[in-house]
């Protein structure tokens, strides 16, 4: 997990969001009959929240990188929250309840608050139907079902219709719906990254109440609470020449204008994928574009595009998209005023 203000992609961000909040609307008997995305999806809204348990949660990339975080998710009729303790890399504690995410760091005893309004990660915001026309992107297939962390679950493969999004192959618990794996695939159906429970018990690991208080218990840790405001990316003067297909633009945030970076960024997303492009002011020469290794499924890209009055804009491309994707937002964007 990072500091950064800006929202995680890829299935590590599906892990601080807690991926297991959502559910699939597959039962054992369905899985069997071909549905479509959007059938699929319907089924999927359907279902009730998963009830409360513990689990361990682990997420793989191709180069063999590895990192497992403990994850508890504690419900009481209709009130959820989240606790997700990272037990792989920096001691990290992470809480989400409703919009607030609170990041605990100790080793720096600081501590990230932060509201996260309107982005649900994949893929929980599946459950929102906000128009994303999946079956115009991806074909749905069942696949067999296999047996995860101990449990039954159904397999679901989502393969992307073009070459502008990856494929994703989804598990989902029989009896409960919970999403208990998932898998980022390439073009050639090869896994990009994985994210799996190695184990997983149904159980309420403490009072919701109990987890709440441990979540506002802030006192003695320096609190950062990181600036961010809803805007219109048109009258911040940003704009697309032409749009990816299915890419839809959903929230642009920028910093409060004392802030001399003026960094924004802008969010993307076909309903599977999501991509940010981050925008800042940058030295008076542009330079050629760069990538970034990729991370698991997650790439990164960095261009410059001048503006009519000839300043300079740095605009980084990060998500869980092919490059071709990345490449061609940043090639689209146009600053239109200052």
């Amino acid at each position: 997990m990072s500091t950064s203000p800006f929202p995680l992609h890829g299935l590590r961000a599906l892990v601080l969001a807690c991926c297991a909040a959502a559910t699939l609307g597959a039962g054992a008997q369905e899985a069997a009959q071909p549905h479509g995305a959007e059938q699929w999806l319907q089924r999927l809204r359907q279902m009730p929240a998963p009830p409360s348990y513990v689990g361990t949660f682990v997420i793989s990339g191709a180069a063999g990188d590895i990192s497992s975080a403990r994850i508890w998710h504690v419900r009481e009729g209709e009130q959820r929250i989240e606790r997700v303790e990272a037990l792989t890399g920096a001691p990290r504690l992470t809480y989400r309840h409703g919009q607030s995410v609170t990041v605990f760091f100790p080793h720096k005893r600081l501590v990230i608050m932060q509201e996260h309004e309107a982005q649900p990660s994949f893929p929980e915001r599946l459950r929102s139907g906000d128009g994303f026309a999946l079956n115009t992107y991806y074909e749905a297939q069942p696949e067999a079902s296999e047996r995860i962390a101990g449990l039954d679950a159904d397999v679901l493969l989502l393969r992307p219709r073009d070459a502008w999004r990856f494929g994703y192959r989804i598990w989902s618990e029989q009896k409960t719906g919970l999403i208990v794996k998932t898998q980022t695939l390439n073009e050639r159906g090869e896994v990009l990254e994985q994210g799996s429970f190695s184990e997983l018990q149904w159980l309420a690991p403490a009072p919701l109440a109990d987890v709440l208080a441990a979540m506002q218990g802030t006192q003695g840790w320096r609190v950062v609470r990181p600036e961010r405001e809803p805007v219109d990316a048109q009258a911040e003067g940003w704009r697309l020449r032409q749009n990816v297909p299915g890419f839809q633009p959903l929230n642009f945030y920028r910093r409060p204008r004392s802030d001399s970076a003026a960094r924004a960024q802008w969010i993307f997303s076909d309903g599977l994928s999501t991509v940010s492009l981050f925008m800042e002011p940058a030295s008076a020469q542009p330079h050629a574009a760069r990538g970034f290794p990729s991370h698991g499924a997650t790439h990164a890209l960095t261009a410059y595009i001048s503006d009519a009055a000839g300043r300079v804009w740095r605009v980084t491309a990060v998500g869980e998209a092919p490059p071709r994707t990345l490449e061609a937002l940043t090639q689209s964007l146009e600053r239109v005023r200052q």
